[in-house]
């Protein structure tokens, strides 16, 4: 075996790198396509999903296949070798088939025991088979995992450890971090809220079916191909003919009772009017860009929720962001303040602030628009000091020396620059409770993260996920888990090196036949009289003399070569017995293109092989 893995993932890369570094399904089928035509690798599967992207391969070189591997995710994804080589992890042979088989358990997941992740390997698989990068070994790997992925959810309760990134996600919007938020808050949290899913692959799938379980009333599905749109609203409609309670399950997939949510599906082009209807926004798409940007979400609130009513006053700037406006820290006039208070001050937005009852000349909105030289006299007032700008002026580069020097004495005298002033405490500005709450699950991001800064909003995703998840509970079950994937990998590898065996041992066997139909010919020629029944009970007699011969090396050269380092014993065979290699190989290649090789049956037959 000369298995390779390269990849990155949110335990060894950074969001901002994890998303410049998303494929396209277009990029992932080429890069398989130029994977297999590469030197070093004969087989080849990608495994890219929201938080990690890696690519598998049967090398015959360890240090070629890596060099090769890493340039290729290079330059599919975009990202500069340079740039993308620190945040890489390199898993070869036993230790590429334990991560897959912890990937596939959710040991590796952002929340640990999501059962997403079997999924998405199994559209690994199905894209590699489509494009035939997938071989025997690949195969049989890919498989086995999701054998023992399906184990570990079935035989232990990892399931508790932790949930589904939607789950998780509709956790933090609940109002709480990790497994402490119960089942009944999220479902009353929920409770006929409408909710708006943007996109409709998997991930937007599995979005749909938990918000339908877990009691939301409306769930409206927008997707750039309608046709997709509407067939998963048809889907959740068709399940409201089932009865059943709102089932809340930390596994998300599994079938449940109906649900009575109502599903509708719109174009793309009506997502800005349906977010000021919804309570509950979910995104995952393949967009490179961003799907919801922060002026549509501050248009949302604001066309939702009226500024009266919320406690809100938003405004838009040039940039984009909205924030709402502080209220004041002190009214009035003030006395010695430098600034002209009789001018009316206006907002980038042009919304006029009211001249001097209505906001502070301590805060933000007495000082916005002015000039250096006015917001230092003004600080200067503010701490009850006057600063002459003409002092300013008459300054020289010598004066600014001598400052930083006299600094620079201080700072290496006391180890700190001094506080001149105390600076005084900051009062949280109270933010209202949150009228839309968003979850991006989309790698690279669908929602701009400046939607977090505005008032009335909650945004949860893959960043904040990655960060709430690191303080979540692990359960006993992940021992067990554990235990499960070393007893498993130990297995697929003797029954892996069993089978490097078995073409040596089926050209071992047929160079026997060989040999016993050679010696019967000879012995025709010298008995020509000799009767068919005879030659019958001649002919097994030397059969079965071989094969007992043979019986006892074999099955024990299996065994051997199960063991680790039993790869060796192969070539022994090979040397003693004087084997043709190119039989060998064609033994191999025939076994390799039989037409079961991607059955599940197949791959457990060889493994008792």
């Amino acid at each position: 075996m000369s298995l390779l893995v390269v990849g990155l993932s949110h335990r060894s890369a950074p969001v901002s790198v994890l998303e410049r570094a998303a494929l396209s399904q277009d990029a992932q089928i080429k890069l398989l396509q130029d994977t297999v035509a590469a030197e070093p690798a004969t087989e080849a599967a990608l495994l890219a999903t929201c938080n990690r992207i890696e690519l598998y391969a049967d090398v015959d070189k360890f240090h070629a296949g890596v060099a090769e591997l890493s340039t290729l995710l290079a330059q599919h994804s975009g990202v500069g070798l340079d740039e993308l080589t620190p945040y890489l992890y390199v898993h070869y042979e036993d230790r590429a088939v334990h991560h897959l088989f912890s990937v596939a358990c959710g040991l590796d997941s952002m929340v640990v025991g999501e059962g997403q992740i079997l999924g998405q390997i199994k559209d690994s698989l199905a894209l590699a088979q489509e494009l035939h990068s997938a071989g025997r070994l690949l195969n049989d790997l890919f498989q086995q995992g999701l054998r023992v992925g399906k184990r570990a959810h079935s035989e232990t309760g990892i399931d508790r450890a932790g949930q589904s990134l939607v789950t998780f996600g509709l956790q933090q919007l609940a109002g709480g971090r990790g497994a402490g938020v119960s089942v009944e808050s999220v479902e009353s949290w929920a409770a006929g809220k409408k909710a708006l899913v943007i996109g409709a692959g998997s991930m937007s799938s599995l979005a749909a079916a938990t918000l339908a379980r877990i009691g939301v009333a409306e769930i409206v599905v927008a997707n750039r191909t309608p046709d997709r749109a509407e067939r998963l609203a048809q889907i959740i409609n068709d399940n409201n003919d089932n009865s059943g309670n709102s089932q809340y399950e930390g596994r998300e997939g599994r079938d449940g009772g109906g649900t009575s949510v109502v599903a509708r599906a719109v174009p793309m082009e009506s997502v800005p009017f349906e977010l000021t209807r919804a309570d509950i926004a979910v995104s995952c798409t393949g967009a490179t860009g961003l799907v919801l940007t922060a002026g549509i979400v501050a248009a949302a609130v604001e066309g939702r929720v009226p500024a009266d009513e919320a406690g809100l006053s938003p405004r838009t700037t040039a940039r984009g962001d909205v924030r709402a406006v502080l209220p004041p820290t002190s009214l009035g006039t003030e006395d010695g303040c430098p600034l002209d208070l009789s001018a009316t001050q206006t907002t980038q937005a042009g919304q006029a602030v009211q001249e001097s009852a209505g906001f502070s000349v301590m805060g933000e909105a007495a000082v916005a628009g002015m000039d250096a030289a006015t917001l230092e006299q003004h600080a200067a007032w503010v701490d009850n000091g006057t600063v002459d700008r003409r002092d300013t002026a008459r300054r020289t580069p010598d004066d600014d020396r001598e400052l930083i020097a006299a600094l620079a004495l201080t700072a290496a005298t006391l180890g700190r620059i001094p506080e001149r002033r105390r600076p005084e405490v900051v009062v949280g500005v109270p933010r209202p409770a949150p009228v839309l709450s968003l979850l991006d699950l989309a790698m690279p991001r669908d929602v701009d993260a400046a939607a977090h800064r505005l008032a009335g909003v909650r945004l949860v995703d893959i960043e904040s996920l990655a960060e709430a998840s690191a303080d979540a509970p692990m359960a006993a079950d992940v021992d067990q888990v554990r235990r499960i994937v070393a007893d498993e990998v130990a297995a697929f590898g003797a029954a892996l090196r069993a089978a490097h065996i078995t073409p040596t041992v089926v050209a071992l066997r047929a160079m026997a036949a060989d040999v016993v139909a050679g010696e019967i010919a000879r012995l025709d020629g010298r008995l020509p009289g000799l009767d068919e029944k005879h030659r019958a009970e001649i002919t097994q007699t030397v059969r079965r003399v071989v094969d007992k011969l043979l019986h006892a090396p074999t099955v024990r050269v299996k065994q051997l070569a199960a063991e680790p380092g039993g790869a060796g014993y192969a070539d022994a065979l090979r040397t003693l017995f004087d084997l043709d290699q190119e039989t060998v190989a064609s033994v191999s290649r025939a076994d390799q293109d039989g037409p079961d090789t991607t059955t599940e049956t197949n791959a457990e037959n060889r493994g008792r092989a």
